[in-house]
C-alpha cells in the first residue's frame, strides 16, 4: 500500500535525504554504465566502497518493477466508502485494539514525546502491513531502486533513494539481507522510503540502530516523528480540512487514504 503514497510524494514534493549529488548519473542507456556512474556518486557522498559493492555489485534491472510502476496511476479512483470498505474491517479493528493494549506504555511514551495520538499510529501501522505481520514487500531494495533510478522518468529522485538506501546499510541500521521491500523500495512495518528512513527514523529502543523492520518502538516512534515534524498536533482534530489532516499529506497525499487513516483511528477508539 505504501507504494501509492511514494509515487505521489516523489512526483509532487520530492523527498529530501542525504545531499543530492552534484552530477546525477546519466539515466537510460547501458545499465552497467549507469551503475558505475551511480557508484561514483555514492563514493563522492561518503559511502564506503564495501557498502557500494554489497549493494550494487551484480545488481540487475527488474522489468516487473517498471511494469508495476506504469500501472500505478489512478489507483485512488474509488470513493471513500468503497475504499474504506476494503481496508478497515472487524478483524483489523479488533487486532488494532489489541495492539493498543499490548503496546500501551510504549504508545504513551511516544505520544508524550512527539504529540501524535496512539490511534493514528496504530491505524497507519495496520493499513500499511497489518501491524508488521503482513506484506512488507519481497523485493531486493537495491534492485528496485537501481531499476527506477536508471529509468529516466524520475531518475534524480530515485537516485537519491538509492543513495539513501546505501546510507542505511552504512549506518548499520539494517544488514544487506534485510534490505527487502516493495515496488518503490519502501522498507519496514510502516513502509518508509529510504530517504524518509534517513530523515525521520528514530532509535527509540536505544540499541544504537534505527530498525524499521524488526523494532516496534523504532517503527512507531519514527512514524510519529514524521507526522510531528510535518506539523501534527496532539489533541486537535484530524478530520478532513483540519491542520492535522494537512500534516498527514507527508504520509499520503491522497485524500481518501488520509480519511481512511482517520476513520480507522476513530474505530479503534470506539467512536
Amino acid at each position: 500500500m505504501r507504494y501509492i503514497r511514494v509515487v505521489v510524494l516523489v512526483i509532487v514534493l520530492g523527498i529530501p535525504s542525504i545531499s543530492a549529488p552534484a552530477y546525477a548519473a546519466r539515466c537510460g542507456g547501458d545499465f552497467h554504465a549507469f551503475i558505475a556512474g551511480i557508484s561514483q556518486e555514492a563514493a563522492a557522498a561518503g559511502i564506503s566502497q564495501n557498502v557500494i559493492s554489497q549493494g550494487l555489485d551484480g545488481v540487475q534491472q527488474d522489468a516487473g518493477v517498471l511494469a508495476f510502476d506504469r500501472r500505478q496511476r489512478g489507483t485512488f479512483r474509488k470513493s471513500f466508502e468503497q475504499y474504506v470498505a476494503t481496508r478497515v474491517g472487524p478483524g483489523r479493528i479488533n487486532t488494532g485494539r489489541a495492539m493498543l493494549q499490548r503496546h500501551a506504555a510504549l504508545l504513551a511514551s511516544i505520544e508524550q514525546k512527539y504529540g501524535v495520538p496512539r490511534q493514528i499510529l496504530v491505524a497507519i501501522w495496520g493499513l500499511e502491513t497489518d501491524f508488521g505481520k503482513g506484506d512488507m514487500g519481497k523485493l531486493p531494495v537495491f534492485r528496485v531502486l537501481a531499476t527506477l533510478a536508471h529509468d529516466c522518468r524520475r531518475t534524480e529522485l530515485f537516485q537519491n533513494e538509492l543513495l539513501s538506501a546505501l546510507q542505511i546499510v552504512q549506518r548499520g541500521d539494517l544488514r544487506l539481507n534485510d534490505m527487502i521491500g516493495a515496488y518503490a523500495g519502501e522498507i519496514g512495518q510502516t513502509q518508509f522510503l529510504p530517504s524518509s528512513y534517513i530523515k525521520y527514523g528514530v532509535d527509540f529502543d536505544g540499541n544504537g540502530h534505527v530498525d524499521l523492520r524488526h523494532s516496534v518502538p523504532d517503527v512507531l516512534a519514527s512514524t510519529a516523528n514524521l507526522l510531528h515534524t510535518n506539523g501534527f498536533k496532539m489533541g486537535a482534530s484530524y478530520e478532513e480540512g483540519s491542520a492535522n489532516f494537512e500534516a498527514m499529506r507527508e504520509w499520503n497525499r491522497a485524500v481518501v487514504y488520509r480519511k481512511t487513516i482517520g476513520y480507522f483511528a476513530d474505530q479503534l477508539m470506539g467512536r
